[in-house]
């Protein structure tokens, strides 16, 4: 698989700190519990999600309702977020901190470490990959709960869609970016296929202890049949000698 080089969260994830004592609002669930196992663990987790940000507040700011004239930051009220959630994106209260002398605001780990969209667009490619249509993309998630699905989003053809498209281009970037001086090649291979009227034309190493390694990938021109000459270009763009 490439190697990922999106924009990560900035929130260090080993910062995470669970709650000593959580409390979850059982009656809040009863519903959930009767939509199925994993319905209900939504419903718990996404309790523990509300306890952790509330946490990673009074870390930074000090006990609600306790005054601290030494304190370096304050809440800020909160504001509509989204958490991603099985191929989803699910709506959160998110809490505000800033600074005390209110020149900038401050991150809340937690949010941080679960509100990256990098998961949502792995998902995406994966059950394109499995031949799963953008229009049925929303029929092949796990069943979270209907509370949680009439409020998620991120689901639509196009938003999936987009996505895709994102996470294949990076991909193919990275591709024929890779440098391939290091590779011990003794054979090259050279094939397309057709689609549509377009042509994909792959060059694919074999190296001397018979690893397969993809070099270049390029498109020829509509109704040509592949040839090495096609592909060479992309061969010597990405690094191939």
């Amino acid at each position: 698989m490439p190697k990922d080089t999106h924009r990560t969260a900035t929130a260090d994830r080993a910062q995470l700190q669970l709650p000593e004592q959580v409390t979850v609002a059982v009656a809040e669930l009863a519903s959930a519990a009767r939509e199925g196992l994993l319905a209900l663990a939504v419903g718990t987790g996404l309790q523990v999600l509300e306890v952790m940000l509330e946490e990673d507040v009074a870390r930074l700011v000090g006990p609600k309702g306790r005054h601290n004239p030494d304190r370096t930051a304050v809440r800020h009220g909160n504001e509509p977020g989204q958490v991603t959630l099985g191929g989803r994106r699910v709506r959160v209260r998110r809490p505000r901190v800033r600074t005390a002398d209110g020149t900038g605001e401050l991150p809340v780990p937690t949010y941080q470490a679960f509100a990256p969209t990098e998961l949502l667009d792995q998902l995406a490619l994966e059950r394109m990959l499995a031949k799963l249509s953008t229009r049925r993309y929303r029929l092949g998630l796990e069943p979270v709960g209907t509370q949680v699905e009439q409020t998620a989003t991120g689901t639509s053809r196009s938003a999936v869609s987009r996505r895709f498209v994102a996470r294949t281009e990076h991909a193919l970037a990275e591709l024929l970016a890779a440098d391939l001086s290091e590779l011990d090649l003794v054979a090259l291979l050279v094939d397309g296929i057709r689609v549509a009227d377009h042509c994909c034309v792959v060059a694919l190493g074999v190296t001397i202890d018979g690893t397969k390694v993809p070099l270049a990938l390029a498109e020829a021109p509509p109704r040509t049949p592949p040839s090495p000459v096609t592909c060479w270009p992309a061969c010597a763009t990405a690094g191939w000698r």
